[in-house]
């Protein structure tokens, strides 16, 4: 499917475009977007110069009644992606069972982490462990500014940053590749809650809403990141002395990053995004090491291992952290806030890791997505906030004379007091810029499949489109928010996030069914020797020669052999239809099986006992296989591309082709639909 996915791209008729999308879904999405943006500019112009704390009430209002869930479900999805990779379910394959991932494990990685969240890493890696350090939660029970303050900031900046962020994006796209790619499903969002509702409503207007809600959450979570990048990347040109700030340039910046995105969605999955998303890593990889080497080594060497415990030491005093009595806001304006904006990425960084994670199995996808991240992360804040705090620690100039940390300019800020910082600034600028492109880029796509009714196949005009729309989205968003550009940020992405919580949390439901049939059913491959060892057969055979050796051995030895050899035809063909193929027509002589190696390998379904019966004419077991496992969307199959490449339409074609070799009857199959 995705070897020739680019094809069909080369046209670009409004008229084709037009026709192929899938207009309950399209047409509303933009609705409501453009509502939002009208009722944003109508907030920001009723309130005038007090927007920004209106904008902060807002912010805390829809943080203080949804901060409890977004913290419970956050938490309780790191749990389900831990269960789903180290358990019977982690060894299913998202594709069939012979089929093996499209792109290299390294390239893999570099796309999803690029997609995931890297503009954020670059924006928050100094500013977030300086802002926890000089403002720390009141549960910290720390004095601000100091080392006691810096150690607990690193680990509040790992529990933002780590397994609680990427479980998120594991629900989505690990059940958006095991339903496109194992059960051919389209890849939308809807058919994630398919084995709770059932086909009828996911294709009715309960389908429509769940991908309206997916495309407006994922335009706002876009947008919030590419607001956070112009803002940094305007912060530090501003710096280094080569602009000044305006919201004329601010637009212009936007103007300039939508067109490179769009430039990158148009090429398509395995030309631009692809390399942009390597050249990115390898720049970043490079800023981290110059940090590294040109900052306090062996302190940020140190410090590693020592985040890594005050991370371990966090998780079980924020885990389940709501905010509740506490007047600092740090809960509401920190991990609510991120709890949303991670679930408002959801659904296009989900829909991405799934498009291009085809042939790995559930544990490995939940290895690459869940743990390797989190790591690279810890890495990243131990090298960029630990060297801040270090800085602010023995120097004391990290922060302006009141103590606040200036969160756009505290990357370039710590730059400065390196070597080559002019340099290394610019270098900066460039990673905030590629991280921002192939962010803007996985989620034009992945909303334009949306638009279509999940058809991975789309057309180049609705990609311009849509990447034109994010770019339409931030600018309104900073223009309305003007210095409280990045509350009102933070704002859309909590709000956008709330509907995603609930469609996320079925979706958990929904897997859980699925992937309980599915290890249910799961056959187990087990290695059976077709005889004891050699030295254990020619001890039998001397006790048979009554311990003699020469001619009376060996010709006991070939006795048992010969037996032997006889009792396994039998056991293995005459007595299995089953396993021995067709029955053989009797007195016709029969070829001797033949063996490759002394071991056989079968493949065995374990049978609950309420399944069984005793066949009355023979005594023997038999068993009911609608009483055993009942497959939640067995009845249901598409005249798709995705559904014929998938596990389940390749193995249904499969039987159809055994019934019609034997001449059997073949079964009633599924029923057909065209997956719109």
């Amino acid at each position: 499917m995705a070897s020739h996915s680019e094809k069909p791209m080369k046209h670009w008729s409004p008229r084709e475009a037009w026709r192929g999308l899938y207009k309950p879904v399209f047409i509303p999405a933009v609705l409501v977007i453009t509502a939002a943006l009208g009722w944003a500019t109508w907030y920001g112009a009723t309130y005038g110069d007090d927007a920004a704390e209106a904008f902060v009430a807002l912010r805390d209002a829809i943080g203080s009644s949804v901060g409890w869930w977004y913290v419970l479900i956050a938490t309780g999805f790191v749990v389900f992606a831990i269960w789903a990779g180290v358990s019977k379910a982690g060894q299913i394959k998202l594709g069939r069972d012979d089929e093996q991932p499209e792109f290299s494990r390294l390239t893999w990685f570099a796309m999803l982490f690029s997609a995931g969240m890297g503009i954020g890493l670059v924006f928050w890696g100094v500013a977030e462990p300086m802002n926890h350090m000089m403002s720390p939660p009141d549960m910290a029970g720390v004095e601000p500014g100091t080392a006691e303050a810096a150690a607990t900031a690193i680990g509040q900046t790992f529990y933002h940053w780590g397994l609680h962020a990427w479980a998120i994006y594991v629900v989505v796209g690990l059940g958006l590749a095991y339903m496109t790619f194992r059960r051919g499903r389209p890849l939308a969002l809807r058919w994630l809650l398919e084995p709770i509702f059932g086909r009828k409503l996911i294709e009715s207007w309960v389908g429509h809403v769940i991908d309206v809600v997916a495309i407006v959450g994922t335009l706002f979570g876009v947008a919030t990141s590419l607001g956070q990048g112009v803002l940094q990347i305007e912060a530090g040109l501003e710096f280094l002395g080569w602009v000044e700030s305006s919201p004329a340039f601010l637009i212009t910046l936007v103007a300039c990053i939508t067109a490179l995105a769009t430039l990158s969605v148009i090429s398509g999955l395995y030309a631009g995004l692809k390399w942009l998303s390597n050249i990115n890593m390898m720049f970043a990889a490079v800023l981290a090491l110059f940090v590294l080497l040109a900052g306090p080594t062996l302190f940020l060497l140190q410090s590693l291992v020592q985040n890594t415990g005050e991370y371990a030491m966090a998780l079980p005093q924020l885990m389940f952290a709501s905010g509740a009595g506490a007047e600092d806001g740090w809960t509401v304006g920190w991990t609510i806030y991120y709890w949303g904006w991670w679930m408002s990425w959801a659904p296009f960084v989900g829909m991405f890791i799934a498009r291009i994670s085809r042939g790995r199995t559930i544990r490995e996808f939940v290895a690459g997505v869940l743990l390797a991240p989190t790591i690279i992360g810890m890495i990243w804040f131990t090298i960029f906030g630990s060297t801040g705090m270090y800085r602010q620690l023995s120097q004391g100039d990290m922060v302006d004379a009141e103590g606040a940390v200036n969160t756009n300019t505290s990357l370039f800020h710590l730059l400065e007091t390196l070597p080559w910082s002019t340099i290394s600034s610019v270098l900066a600028i460039i990673v905030i810029v590629l991280f921002f492109v192939t962010s803007s880029d996985s989620g034009s796509l992945v909303v334009d499949i949306l638009s279509y009714g999940g058809k991975t196949e789309t057309h180049r005009i609705t990609r311009l489109f849509w990447s034109l729309m994010e770019g339409i989205v931030a600018t309104v968003l900073l223009v309305v928010g003007g210095s409280a550009a990045l509350t009102v940020l933070q704002v859309s992405s909590i709000a956008a996030a709330l509907p995603l919580s609930i469609v996320m949390v079925l979706a958990v439901v929904a897997m859980i069914r699925m992937f309980r049939y599915e290890t249910a059913t799961m056959p187990k491959y087990i290695r059976i020797r077709q005889q004891p060892s050699k030295a254990a057969l020619v001890d039998t055979a001397r006790e048979v020669a009554g311990h003699a050796d020469g001619p009376d051995l060996e010709r006991s030895l070939r006795d048992i052999l010969t037996t032997q050899a006889r009792s396994f035809r039998h056991n293995f063909t005459s007595a299995s239809a089953t396993l021995g193929g067709l029955t053989h027509t009797a007195g016709r002589p029969q070829a001797p099986v033949q063996y490759e190696t002394d071991e056989l390998v079968l493949a065995m379904h374990e049978v609950p006992a309420h399944a069984t019966t005793v066949n009355p004419e023979t005594g023997t077991l038999n068993w009911v296989e609608p009483a055993t496992f009942k497959d939640p969307i067995s009845e249901e199959a598409f005249d798709t591309p995705e559904y014929s490449e998938s596990a389940t339409g390749w193995e249904h074609e499969s039987e159809q082709l055994f019934d019609e070799v034997l001449g059997r009857e073949p079964k009633s199959g599924p029923a057909v639909g065209d997956g719109s």
